[in-house]
């Protein structure tokens, strides 16, 4: 089932594999979203996105010639060029330093997704649609490992257990609603717990979204 938020998504994907590209080509426009254009390589996924001009841009972190991060380098141009074009990175491995460096500098807009997780289309499509509506989307498998990961003393370490639980399902792109129906919640409950957050980070009140973003980074440059 298709709707107009995502029949009015444009796409540029980029994948050297290319049954895995053509497949995922396939279940987005099954979706209802508009693919726009495919890339194998990195000038390729330059090129289409600087004449397409998508919403949303899809591109593995390995990439030729090297097939180590030049599509993660190719994601830092294109929002260099094009601030307001979303970012969907995939990696087939969890690495972490990739996530945070294409993350930290500003959230909104970026996601980083294990290839794993693509195959179902229903978080590729969900993911997509949070990128494009401005949010930030880390895998849960990321997420786990930030937050397993050492840290010198911070506000978050002022957060309780339900707190830091809370800010990792938020750095996943949860609405205060997903993360309540997530963790058997109340929605006001969750509203209680993310404003903690906001207090405890020290995030002056604005636009709700905004906050989020802010908390999410402080998150990942913990």
């Amino acid at each position: 089932m298709t709707d107009s938020a995502t029949a009015a998504i444009r796409i540029v994907l980029a994948d050297d594999a290319v049954l895995l590209r053509e497949a995922l080509a396939g279940a987005l426009a099954a979706a209802g979203f508009a693919v726009v254009g495919q890339a194998a390589n990195v000038p390729e996924l330059i090129a289409l996105v600087d004449r397409e001009l998508p919403d949303v841009v899809v591109v593995d972190v390995r990439m030729p010639p090297t097939h180590t991060t030049e599509g993660l380098e190719a994601a830092r141009q294109i929002r260099l060029a094009h601030h307001r074009i979303a970012i969907l990175v995939l990696s087939q491995y969890v690495e972490t330093r990739y996530a945070v460096d294409l993350l930290r500098d500003d959230p909104a807009g970026i996601g980083y997704v294990l290839k794993d997780r693509v195959t179902r289309v229903s978080d590729l499509a969900d993911a997509v649609r949070r990128v494009a509506a401005g949010g930030s989307v880390i895998d849960p498998e990321v997420v786990a490992r930030l937050l397993g990961r050492p840290r010198n003393h911070s506000p978050l370490d002022e957060l309780t257990a339900r707190e830091r639980e809370i800010l990792g399902l938020m750095a996943e792109g949860r609405s205060n609603q997903a993360i309540a129906d997530r963790l058997v919640l109340e929605l006001k409950t969750v509203e209680g717990h993310v404003r903690a957050i906001f207090s405890k980070l020290d995030l002056e009140p604005t636009a709700e979204d905004h906050r989020r973003v802010l908390a999410v980074l402080a998150y990942l440059r913990s």
